[in-house]
């Protein structure tokens, strides 16, 4: 795992004390597209599940993320896929 997504998995644990993280680098597919990065982590796929998103709609859970993830997502990560649920949805 790359530094950003060492980044990226220490803040989503701290903010969600998440029961299932996956976080993928998806740079790969997207060599040659705009935001690719040379050396990757620039395109990722996060999965996550937590209690914190008990009750929350989808949109609201990406925001979520997407707040935890600011600063990454206004430097090194172009794009970001997000899939939050909380335990047993």
């Amino acid at each position: 795992m790359g530094a950003v997504a060492e980044t990226m998995r220490k803040k989503l644990e701290k903010a969600f004390a998440p029961t299932r993280l996956e976080i993928t680098d998806d740079s790969d597919k997207h060599k040659g597209h705009a935001g690719a990065r040379e050396g990757g982590e620039s395109h990722f796929t996060v999965v996550i599940e937590s209690a914190a998103f008990a009750g929350v709609g989808r949109v609201d859970r990406q925001r979520m993320v997407n707040k935890a993830l600011a600063e990454e997502l206004a430097g090194p990560v172009h794009a970001l896929s997000i899939s939050a649920s909380a335990p047993g949805a």
